[in-house]
């Protein structure tokens, strides 16, 4: 039986050294971190994700502004708001929360955020430090620090001896996984659907991360034995035994098969999306102790 990682354990330990940190901030600076967020349209996933954003910003003691903007916002409009929020010395994270709708350039949008207001780790300036090495200045995309988190739980902190195993090459998450891994010493392959057997490619792995977006396509003969497995997928698949026309979320991984198999592993849900959203909160609290000139918090 694998060890179940409880990825909502161990955000609430991550949320709780933020909240730490964020009444140290302001007890010895009189900062308060803050974080503001823009949510262009009515899309019901986007406006859950933001809300719940929102909420945990408040919970953690930061200044939590919300802005959201019609469907039919002009590119240079929502420019100009993030321009302002730039000037703003009160806010020092900025999310734009994508997609946007279609008429909008994202990357535009994503890139005219300063670069240590980019608590989502997306702008070119962090992503060059993340593969230089950089950890000292750079901001880290939020999903890849949750789940390296969550590997450290198992393996510690120097991976050194380990082959770990990514598949997908995303900018927002396959990328950045494998330079983190590679960070903390993993021998890393980055596979991907192109990549001459997968399947065996994935058996070498002590470490297999994946992120393809393809429900349930890694199977219990693609792991090691005893490997740590961290499901990033999150696909909703209909779910006949709950009912007609219902449905459930799974993962990249067949959790029923890869579980017995596997010497730990991160469920869907559960596993890797609570940290998306504590690594926010630790990427803004970082960026306020920066702006106030003091050493920031690791996590």
């Amino acid at each position: 039986m694998a060890t179940i990682i409880n990825g909502k354990d161990v955000a609430a330990s991550v949320i709780a050294q933020i909240k730490s940190a964020t009444a140290d901030l302001q007890a010895a600076s009189a900062v308060q971190p803050g974080l503001a967020v823009i949510l262009v349209g009515a899309d019901p996933a986007s406006q859950a994700y933001v809300g719940s954003k929102s909420k945990m910003a408040k919970e953690c003691g930061f200044k939590s502004v919300q802005h959201s903007l019609p469907e039919d916002t002009r590119q240079d409009d929502l420019m100009a708001l993030v321009a302002e929020l730039n000037a703003d010395p009160t806010i020092h994270g900025i999310l734009v929360q994508l997609p946007l709708p279609k008429h909008l350039d994202s990357e535009k949008v994503i890139q005219s955020i300063l670069p240590e207001k980019d608590v989502d780790g997306l702008h070119v300036v962090n992503a060059g430090k993340l593969a230089t090495g950089d950890s000292a200045t750079g901001l880290i995309s939020c999903t890849p620090a949750g789940a390296l988190i969550l590997v450290r739980q198992i393996r510690g902190d120097d991976l050194s001896g380990l082959n770990a195993v990514v598949i997908g090459r995303s900018n927002l998450f396959g990328k950045p996984m494998g330079q983190l891994l590679l960070s903390k010493n993993a021998t890393v392959t980055m596979a991907h659907s192109r990549s001459r057997d997968l399947p065996g490619i994935c058996a070498t792995a002590d470490i297999l991360v994946a992120a393809v977006g393809r429900p349930e396509m890694v199977k219990a003969d693609w792991v090691k034995p005893g490997a740590t497995v961290i499901d990033v997928g999150i696909n909703r698949v209909p779910a006949p035994e709950k009912g007609e026309g219902k449905s459930k979320l799974v993962g990249d991984c067949d959790y029923a098969s890869c579980e017995p198999v596997a010497g730990a592993i991160t469920p869907v849900p559960g596993g890797v999306g609570p940290m998306t959203i504590a690594m926010l909160m630790a990427n803004t609290v970082i960026a306020a102790y920066r702006k106030a000139g003091k050493r920031a918090p690791n996590f």
